[in-house]
């Protein structure tokens, strides 16, 4: 079994976005020459999440909406605690739900994914630059 690294920076546009990666994840495994095995991909921030959906510009819309509401519902009328401290609880909140890894798995030198499904990086506290790392596990 042979094991591959690899990182790359991500811009993030705006405060709250949604960057399709799945591009960034292909080279990495390119460059890794895995022909079978899993792609584990992460992002060691936590203010912003990774996610597989569909690359559709509504959906895509939707998602920002979501990452920005998502844990509004739940904010205590006296507020989160940690907003007295840097004033972005609802970006942590919500990348811990998201959730800051993906596995892919990986068959004949290829991501193993449906015919609508591309990988994606939510900020959520953004604009950032951010660091995706790829760790690629196979033969």
């Amino acid at each position: 079994m042979e094991f591959r690294s690899a990182s790359v920076q991500i811009e993030t546009p705006a405060k709250v976005a949604v960057v399709n990666i799945t591009a960034q994840a292909r080279g990495g495994l390119t460059h890794a020459d895995i022909d079978r095995g899993l792609a584990v991909l992460s992002v060691p921030h936590t203010t912003c999440g990774l996610c597989v959906n569909e690359d559709e510009p509504g959906l895509k819309d939707d998602l920002v909406g979501l990452a920005s509401r998502l844990v509004d519902m739940v904010r205590p009328p006296e507020g989160f605690h940690h907003d007295r401290i840097d004033d972005n609880a609802r970006a942590h909140l919500t990348s811990a739900l998201f959730g800051h890894s993906i596995t892919i798995p990986v068959a004949e030198g290829h991501l193993v994914l449906g015919a609508w499904q591309s990988l994606f990086l939510i900020e959520i506290d953004g604009p950032r630059t951010r660091r995706l790392d790829m760790l690629f596990l196979g033969d």
